[in-house]
Protein backbone atom coordinates (compact mmCIF):
# COMPACT_ATOMS: atom_id res chain seq x y z
CA UNK A 1 0.00 0.00 0.00
CA UNK A 2 1.59 3.34 -1.12
CA UNK A 3 1.25 5.67 1.99
CA UNK A 4 3.53 8.46 1.16
CA UNK A 5 4.20 10.59 -1.76
CA UNK A 6 5.90 14.03 -3.54
CA UNK A 7 4.64 15.81 -6.42
CA UNK A 8 7.05 17.21 -9.05
CA UNK A 9 5.82 20.25 -11.65
CA UNK A 10 7.42 20.44 -14.65
CA UNK A 11 8.32 24.35 -15.48
CA UNK A 12 9.19 24.77 -19.03
CA UNK A 13 10.21 28.27 -20.07
CA UNK A 14 11.47 29.69 -23.20
CA UNK A 15 14.81 28.13 -23.86
CA UNK A 16 13.19 24.55 -22.60
CA UNK A 17 10.39 22.58 -23.32
CA UNK A 18 8.15 20.07 -21.85
CA UNK A 19 9.51 17.12 -23.73
CA UNK A 20 13.54 18.10 -22.88
CA UNK A 21 12.19 18.98 -19.64
CA UNK A 22 10.60 15.58 -19.24
CA UNK A 23 14.24 13.85 -20.57
CA UNK A 24 16.39 15.57 -18.24
CA UNK A 25 14.06 14.87 -15.12
CA UNK A 26 13.06 11.47 -15.84
CA UNK A 27 16.83 10.47 -16.48
CA UNK A 28 17.63 11.57 -13.11
CA UNK A 29 15.07 9.93 -11.34
CA UNK A 30 15.69 6.20 -13.44
CA UNK A 31 19.54 7.24 -12.10
CA UNK A 32 18.15 7.09 -9.03
CA UNK A 33 16.19 4.29 -8.84
CA UNK A 34 18.86 2.25 -10.92
CA UNK A 35 20.92 2.69 -7.08
CA UNK A 36 17.94 1.75 -5.06
CA UNK A 37 16.90 -1.53 -6.86
CA UNK A 38 17.63 -4.46 -4.72
CA UNK A 39 19.40 -7.99 -6.14
CA UNK A 40 15.81 -8.77 -8.25
CA UNK A 41 15.80 -5.01 -9.72
CA UNK A 42 12.93 -4.37 -8.03
CA UNK A 43 12.56 -1.34 -6.51
CA UNK A 44 9.95 0.45 -3.87
CA UNK A 45 9.24 3.67 -5.57
CA UNK A 46 6.45 4.26 -8.14
CA UNK A 47 5.60 7.03 -10.50
CA UNK A 48 2.07 8.31 -11.56
CA UNK A 49 1.49 10.70 -14.09
CA UNK A 50 -1.71 12.84 -12.63
CA UNK A 51 -2.38 14.81 -15.55
CA UNK A 52 -1.88 11.30 -17.93
CA UNK A 53 -4.47 11.82 -21.00
CA UNK A 54 -5.11 10.09 -24.14
CA UNK A 55 -7.25 10.36 -27.15
CA UNK A 56 -7.76 9.00 -30.45
CA UNK A 57 -5.15 10.95 -32.02
CA UNK A 58 -2.30 11.52 -29.47
CA UNK A 59 -1.53 10.85 -25.58
CA UNK A 60 0.26 13.59 -23.23
CA UNK A 61 1.41 12.77 -19.75
CA UNK A 62 1.05 16.83 -18.47
CA UNK A 63 3.30 18.38 -16.89
CA UNK A 64 3.24 16.63 -13.19
CA UNK A 65 4.71 13.61 -11.91
CA UNK A 66 4.08 12.21 -8.18
CA UNK A 67 6.71 9.25 -6.46
CA UNK A 68 4.95 7.22 -4.27
CA UNK A 69 5.98 4.95 -1.56
CA UNK A 70 4.76 2.64 1.48
CA UNK A 71 6.86 4.87 3.95
CA UNK A 72 7.89 7.74 4.39
CA UNK A 73 12.03 6.73 4.71
CA UNK A 74 12.11 5.75 1.26
CA UNK A 75 11.50 8.94 0.25
CA UNK A 76 13.58 10.26 2.42
CA UNK A 77 16.60 8.39 1.32
CA UNK A 78 15.77 8.72 -2.63
CA UNK A 79 15.76 12.60 -1.93
CA UNK A 80 14.08 13.41 -5.26
CA UNK A 81 14.87 17.29 -4.13
CA UNK A 82 18.88 16.89 -3.92
CA UNK A 83 19.20 14.71 -7.35
CA UNK A 84 16.70 16.95 -9.47
CA UNK A 85 19.30 20.03 -7.78
CA UNK A 86 20.59 21.56 -11.06
CA UNK A 87 17.12 21.19 -12.76
CA UNK A 88 15.46 23.32 -9.71
CA UNK A 89 14.94 26.80 -11.53
CA UNK A 90 12.59 24.13 -14.12
CA UNK A 91 10.82 21.54 -11.61
CA UNK A 92 8.96 22.51 -8.20
CA UNK A 93 9.01 19.75 -5.79
CA UNK A 94 6.70 19.42 -2.81
CA UNK A 95 7.86 17.78 0.74
CA UNK A 96 7.15 14.24 1.30
CA UNK A 97 2.87 14.14 2.11
CA UNK A 98 0.66 11.69 3.21
CA UNK A 99 -1.84 9.91 0.63
CA UNK A 100 -5.21 11.31 1.07
CA UNK A 101 -7.57 8.79 2.54
CA UNK A 102 -10.00 9.69 0.08
CA UNK A 103 -8.76 8.74 -3.76
CA UNK A 104 -10.42 8.44 -6.85
CA UNK A 105 -9.22 5.05 -7.68
CA UNK A 106 -6.44 3.18 -8.69
CA UNK A 107 -3.89 3.00 -11.81
CA UNK A 108 -1.08 1.21 -13.10
CA UNK A 109 1.35 2.29 -15.33
CA UNK A 110 3.47 0.34 -16.86
CA UNK A 111 5.87 0.37 -20.03
CA UNK A 112 4.99 -0.54 -23.82
CA UNK A 113 7.10 -1.54 -26.77
CA UNK A 114 5.50 -0.88 -29.98
CA UNK A 115 6.50 -3.87 -31.79
CA UNK A 116 5.39 -2.23 -35.60
CA UNK A 117 7.75 0.97 -35.27
CA UNK A 118 10.05 0.38 -38.24
CA UNK A 119 12.93 2.55 -36.49
CA UNK A 120 12.93 -0.12 -33.58
CA UNK A 121 12.92 -2.97 -35.24
CA UNK A 122 15.78 -1.90 -37.38
CA UNK A 123 17.40 -1.66 -34.00
CA UNK A 124 16.75 -5.21 -33.67
CA UNK A 125 17.92 -6.55 -37.04
CA UNK A 126 21.25 -4.44 -36.83
CA UNK A 127 21.58 -6.00 -33.16
CA UNK A 128 20.74 -9.46 -34.97
CA UNK A 129 23.02 -9.20 -38.01
CA UNK A 130 26.10 -6.84 -36.43
CA UNK A 131 25.24 -3.80 -38.73
CA UNK A 132 25.02 -0.17 -37.65
CA UNK A 133 21.58 0.90 -37.26
CA UNK A 134 21.74 3.25 -40.86
CA UNK A 135 22.52 0.68 -42.75
CA UNK A 136 19.74 -2.02 -41.32
CA UNK A 137 16.89 1.33 -41.68
CA UNK A 138 18.13 2.18 -44.85
CA UNK A 139 19.20 -1.31 -46.91
CA UNK A 140 17.26 -3.85 -48.51
CA UNK A 141 16.03 -7.01 -45.85
CA UNK A 142 13.96 -9.65 -46.92
CA UNK A 143 10.63 -8.66 -45.13
CA UNK A 144 7.29 -10.25 -44.89
CA UNK A 145 4.81 -8.32 -46.02
CA UNK A 146 0.41 -9.00 -46.96
CA UNK A 147 -0.77 -6.90 -50.32
CA UNK A 148 -4.24 -5.55 -49.82
CA UNK A 149 -7.35 -8.45 -50.23
CA UNK A 150 -4.51 -11.52 -49.39
CA UNK A 151 -4.30 -13.55 -47.01
CA UNK A 152 -0.89 -14.86 -46.99
CA UNK A 153 2.67 -13.15 -46.28
CA UNK A 154 5.03 -12.62 -49.27
CA UNK A 155 8.74 -12.16 -48.40
CA UNK A 156 9.95 -9.58 -50.56
CA UNK A 157 13.12 -7.17 -50.41
CA UNK A 158 12.45 -4.22 -48.84
CA UNK A 159 14.11 -1.63 -46.22
CA UNK A 160 12.70 -1.00 -43.09
CA UNK A 161 12.50 2.74 -43.99
CA UNK A 162 10.22 2.01 -46.94
CA UNK A 163 8.10 0.32 -44.52
CA UNK A 164 4.16 2.12 -43.53
CA UNK A 165 4.93 4.52 -40.60
CA UNK A 166 2.16 3.51 -37.73
CA UNK A 167 1.62 6.33 -35.47
CA UNK A 168 2.14 5.51 -31.92
CA UNK A 169 -0.43 7.53 -29.74
CA UNK A 170 1.22 6.54 -26.41
CA UNK A 171 2.79 9.29 -24.65
CA UNK A 172 6.67 8.32 -24.12
CA UNK A 173 9.55 9.99 -22.84
CA UNK A 174 12.59 10.24 -24.80
CA UNK A 175 15.83 9.02 -22.60
CA UNK A 176 19.73 7.30 -23.09
CA UNK A 177 20.28 3.90 -22.37
CA UNK A 178 22.80 4.05 -19.66
CA UNK A 179 24.61 0.58 -21.47
CA UNK A 180 24.72 1.43 -24.67
CA UNK A 181 24.19 5.53 -24.82
CA UNK A 182 21.72 5.04 -27.98
CA UNK A 183 18.97 7.21 -27.30
CA UNK A 184 15.63 5.91 -27.37
CA UNK A 185 11.92 5.82 -26.42
CA UNK A 186 10.18 4.90 -22.91
CA UNK A 187 6.43 4.91 -23.82
CA UNK A 188 4.05 4.88 -21.22
CA UNK A 189 0.50 3.15 -20.90
CA UNK A 190 -1.61 3.98 -18.21
CA UNK A 191 -4.65 1.13 -17.23
CA UNK A 192 -6.78 2.34 -14.73
CA UNK A 193 -8.08 -0.66 -11.74
CA UNK A 194 -10.74 -0.42 -9.36
CA UNK A 195 -8.82 -1.90 -6.14
CA UNK A 196 -5.10 -1.02 -4.94
CA UNK A 197 -3.18 -4.05 -6.19
CA UNK A 198 0.24 -4.06 -4.09
CA UNK A 199 4.03 -4.94 -5.63
CA UNK A 200 7.36 -3.49 -7.01
CA UNK A 201 8.52 -1.48 -9.29
CA UNK A 202 11.18 -1.49 -12.12
CA UNK A 203 13.93 1.12 -12.49
CA UNK A 204 11.42 3.12 -14.45
CA UNK A 205 8.82 3.53 -11.78
CA UNK A 206 6.68 1.46 -14.07
CA UNK A 207 5.12 -2.12 -13.17
CA UNK A 208 2.90 -4.29 -15.58
CA UNK A 209 0.56 -5.41 -11.96
CA UNK A 210 1.54 -2.92 -8.88
CA UNK A 211 -0.81 -0.08 -8.72
CA UNK A 212 -0.51 3.68 -7.39
CA UNK A 213 -3.37 5.81 -6.44
CA UNK A 214 -5.05 8.64 -8.04
CA UNK A 215 -6.26 11.68 -6.43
Amino acid sequence: MMKFYQELTLLPQEEINIYFLWSKTFQQIHLGLVETQDAQKRVPIGLSFPEYKMDEKFGVLGSKLRLFAPDEAALTRFDVTKRLSRLSDYVHCTGIRPVPGAVKGYAVYQREQPKTGRERLARRYAKRHNLDYETAFNGKVELCAKHDNATEHQKMLMSYSEMPHKTITTPFIRLKSLSSGNTFCLWIKKREIENSVSGTFTTYGLSSAASVPEF
